[in-house]
């Protein structure tokens, strides 16, 4: 299965999002607006090109990333 996230890793993997999947079509990723670190992963909240707004988490502890529409 592919990651629904793809990420440019450079140091760290999933440095930066670059595109989703969503609703089954991929999505480019305009602008990273945030990001943080979490006791349990990294999270960022990302507007793509179409100008949608999601909130994207990395679980490094399970290796997936789960996926919010926030608008």
């Amino acid at each position: 299965m592919t990651d629904p996230v793809e990420c440019h890793s450079g140091y760290t993997y999933a440095e930066r999002p670059v595109a989703l999947q969503w609703e089954g079509r991929r999505r480019e990723i305009e602008e990273v607006l945030d990001h943080w670190r979490t006791p349990g992963g990294i999270c960022f909240r990302v507007k793509t090109t179409e100008g949608q707004i999601f909130k994207l988490f990395f679980n490094e502890l399970f290796e997936e990333w789960h996926i919010e529409l926030i608008e």
